[in-house]
């Protein structure tokens, strides 16, 4: 990270990436801005560079389709990948280098996601949002130059994304104490700290002054590291972030443009963050196992349930790798009885996280979405995502939490399902 870096690229490769042949991926957009510059730049220094400029109308989806077009682009086998983008591109350039078995340098564009350093790529296959094991960069190039002038919604996108892992973070802990789930703390506090940054700078990263586009920047490696020393998005990826996929994967099943990712992630922190602090407040003791056991559906009816909130791809595709769409009486009493005995240290985890109105406040500063109708996300959607995000991942959450509970439609009472749907039986 530093100011300059795009003209010492070359020196850079030759320290850490073997070989002088690269394929280059950058779109259209960002060719003329800096993957004119680079491909220039890397060919005067003698290497040979094949340049895959992805051409697309608005923007390019990491899919099927952009996975074919880099494949194709080249003839012969590369010694190593570049990509010159942000979240997109550097996921479907981690992807092909993973394929092909070669290193790959990422030149960020923007501080715009949590991704450079992550060695998993959310790409859509068939229109379904697949996180799939790859490759983390060898190289990654920030030019804080080039991140200062990256556009400010980008950079809000960024900075919701971060904002994102306190959410992230308490469902962590809460899978930690209910269901003994491996817990890697000092990852947890790396995301918990990258948080604090960005919660305390939101002036200067809106200003964009460089100290302010470092501390984001930062702040995105840092929690994406996590996701390479843990082996999954575990600690920076919860309910906000199934919440985000499930707009993103509805929105292009309509035929409509899908909405920031990291904008997504912030405005469902807002929506769910006031969920966390009630909950510090309920009287678990009034819990009841049996009537919460009888509230719920059947493993049909919760098959049935998913098909309607995803489509037959989507939710075919989600009960293949999430057998705990429907756990069994057993499991559901003693997360329930789990609950109630660990109830203190649940409370504690929940307390510390900030109240929606100091989010609201970071995120209005940056002038980052604030709300599912600023994103172009319906009530209907909305509400629905809050009943059936739980089920896109099998990690406990909050709302998963709820609803085995039997808190669930009381938590949720603001945000009714569709007429005709119902996730338990409280709910109809």
């Amino acid at each position: 990270m530093g100011d300059g870096l795009l003209n010492a690229l070359a020196r850079l490769l030759s320290r850490h990436l073997p070989g002088k042949r690269c394929v280059l991926v950058t779109d259209n957009v960002l060719w003329p801005l800096y993957g004119q510059q680079v491909t220039a730049h890397l060919r005067e220094a003698g290497y040979t560079v094949e340049a895959c400029v992805l051409e697309r109308e608005q923007k390019v989806e990491p899919d099927e389709a952009a996975c074919g077009d880099i494949l194709m682009s080249f003839a012969e086998k590369p010694d190593f990948f570049v990509s010159v983008g942000s979240g997109v591109l550097t996921d479907l350039v981690r992807f092909i280098a993973a394929r092909c078995g070669l290193p790959f340098c990422a030149v960020a564009t923007a501080p715009s996601m949590d991704g450079y350093t992550s060695a998993i790529a959310p790409l859509l296959y068939h229109g379904v949002k697949a996180h799939i094991n790859a490759v983390s960069p060898q190289l990654i190039v920030c030019d804080l130059a080039v991140l200062c002038q990256a556009p400010l919604h980008m950079i809000a996108s960024g900075a919701g994304d971060v904002l994102g892992k306190y959410i992230a973070y308490a469902d962590y802990m809460l899978g930690h104490i209910v269901n003994d789930e491996v817990f890697c703390h000092t990852c947890a506090q790396m995301c918990l700290a990258a948080a604090d940054k960005v919660l305390t700078h939101a002036e200067a990263i809106s200003a964009r002054t460089p100290a302010g586009i470092r501390v984001l920047t930062e702040a995105l490696l840092m929690t994406g590291l996590t996701i390479s020393i843990i082996g999954s998005t575990r600690c920076v990826a919860s309910m906000e972030h199934n919440m985000a996929h499930y707009w993103e994967m509805m929105k292009l099943y309509r035929g409509q443009t899908a909405p920031p990712h990291g904008a997504s992630v912030g405005v469902a922190a807002l929506l769910l963050v006031p969920l966390y602090h009630q909950f510090v407040l309920e009287d678990v003791s009034a819990i009841r196992e049996d009537p919460a056991i009888a509230a719920r559906l059947s493993r049909e009816e919760t098959h049935a349930f998913v098909l309607a909130a995803y489509g037959e791809t989507a939710a075919n595709a989600l009960m293949k790798v999430n057998p705990q769409i429907f756990i069994s009486e057993t499991m559901h009493r003693a997360r329930i009885q789990r609950v109630k005995e660990q109830i203190e240290p649940i409370r504690a985890v929940f307390h510390k996280m900030p109240d929606e109105n100091r989010l609201r406040q970071a995120l209005q500063t940056l002038g980052a979405p604030l709300t599912c109708q600023d994103l172009g996300v319906d009530d209907e959607m909305r509400n629905l995502s809050l009943h059936c995000a739980a089920d896109y991942r099998v990690r406990y959450t909050l709302t998963k939490m709820l609803r085995e509970c039997g808190l669930l439609h009381k938590y949720l009472a603001a945000y009714p399902l569709p007429d005709g749907m119902a996730r338990d039986t409280a709910e109809s």
